[in-house]
């Protein structure tokens, strides 16, 4: 199984291809070099599969190459973050 992450601005978020088919996604709301991520969804198809950890990885590393920062407004973001410390420097005060 191969895992491709990719921004689509068109329609403000991150997909994940596995295998050529789309398999999830992480929506955001731009800003001035902020995203705020809203809400993060995998097909029922490709859940417990680290699809959806894939795609926050590979979301956050196209920010953090952009030199953006991130408000993770989804739960599942925010977790993510969580887990994953190296990930806590992108994030903003949203206030």
């Amino acid at each position: 199984m191969s895992f491709q992450v990719e921004d689509n601005p068109a329609k403000r978020r991150f997909e994940i291809l596995v295998d050529d088919a789309l398999a999830g996604f992480a929506a955001y709301t731009p800003g001035d070099g902020v995203l705020v991520f809203t809400h993060t969804e995998v097909d029922n198809r490709f859940q417990g599969q680290g699809v959806g950890a894939a795609l926050v990885r590979g979301a956050l590393d196209e920010v953090r190459a952009r030199g953006d920062r991130i408000v993770p407004r989804c739960p599942f973001v925010a977790a993510f973050v969580k887990r994953h410390p190296e990930y806590a420097d992108l994030v903003v005060d949203p206030a």
